[in-house]
C-alpha cells in the first residue's frame, strides 16, 4: 500500500474537500481519500502509486492549483491488546 500526499492550493471549504476527494475516487483506484482545506492537501491511500502528471491533471481539471505530491509506503496501523515488543 502507498500513501500519497497531494498539496493543493485553492480549497476553501468542506465542499471543496468533498469535490477533491470525489475527483480522486473517480479517477484513481484508491482505498481511501481524505482532503483538508485547512492543511491544503489530500491524503490518498492506494495499492500502487499514481503517476504525478495524472494527479496534477485531475487537480487542475477540478479547478484547483497543484503544488506537489509525495508518496511513501503505507502500513495500516493495527490495534493490539498486548502492545508491541
Amino acid at each position: 500500500m502507498v500513501k500519497t500526499i497531494v498539496k493543493i492550493e485553492g480549497m476553501m471549504c468542506k465542499m471543496c474537500e468533498k469535490h477533491m476527494s470525489d475527483t480522486f475516487s473517480k479517477n484513481f483506484d484508491v482505498k481511501s481519500v481524505t482532503s483538508s482545506h485547512d492543511k491544503g492537501q489530500a491524503e490518498i491511500i492506494s495499492e500502487t502509486a499514481s503517476a504525478e502528471d495524472k494527479i496534477k491533471a485531475s487537480v487542475e481539471e477540478a479547478g484547483y492549483k497543484f503544488i506537489s505530491c509525495t508518496s511513501e509506503p503505507y502500513q495500516k496501523k493495527g490495534f493490539s491488546l498486548f502492545g508491541n515488543k
